[in-house]
């Protein structure tokens, strides 16, 4: 049996939690809610504020289906609770960011600046120039809107410019005359 998908939700105090009929669960929190529609052939029962996850079988669908069933309700009841967090580093001679109203105004070399707006369910934080920290409670879109916001200048190998994770590492390269 899957080892992620055996292991019992526990429910925090402050968060309530419904399964509907064809596994529409509803995580309300202190931070807000979230919603999910969840494949119909998981089980979620909720037992003495503990959510399990079980399978009907072990064919390999099932197997595969358990385990990410129990991470997304997981997912749900964290965001409600502490949220979630991607921090971003910005490198460069010149390049930086910064938060004007509900945009993200970022320098990135370009001959023009780079506008990001804030959404409804992301919040953008600006500490300093050189850093980006994009919070909310779903984590599936706080890394979607990390990465678009990556994409606008991805690293590049040669000298690090760009937009990177915090934990990323970039790998250099050696330039043209490095060979000699």
């Amino acid at each position: 049996m899957s080892r992620i998908g055996r292991a019992p939700i526990t429910i925090p105090a402050g968060v309530e939690v419904q399964v509907d009929e064809h596994n529409h669960i509803t995580v309300k929190g202190p931070k807000g809610s979230l919603e999910r529609t969840l494949v119909p052939q998981m089980k979620v029962n909720i037992e003495a504020g503990v959510i399990h996850v079980t399978r009907p079988d072990d064919t390999k669908e099932n197997r595969s289906l358990h385990g990410l069933t129990r991470t997304l309700i997981d997912n749900m009841v964290v965001g409600v609770t502490h949220g979630f967090e991607k921090k971003l580093e910005i490198n460069g001679v010149g390049y930086r960011a910064a938060k004007e109203g509900k945009n993200l105004v970022m320098n990135l070399g370009y001959s023009h600046q780079v506008i990001v707006p804030e959404t409804e369910d992301i919040q953008i934080d600006v500490p300093d120039a050189n850093h980006v920290v994009i919070k909310g409670i779903d984590k599936q879109k706080v890394g979607q809107f990390a990465a678009e916001v990556r994409g606008k200048r991805p690293p590049e190998p040669y000298k690090g410019k760009g937009i990177k994770y915090d934990y990323e590492v970039i790998r250099r390269k050696e330039g043209k005359t490095g060979a000699k």
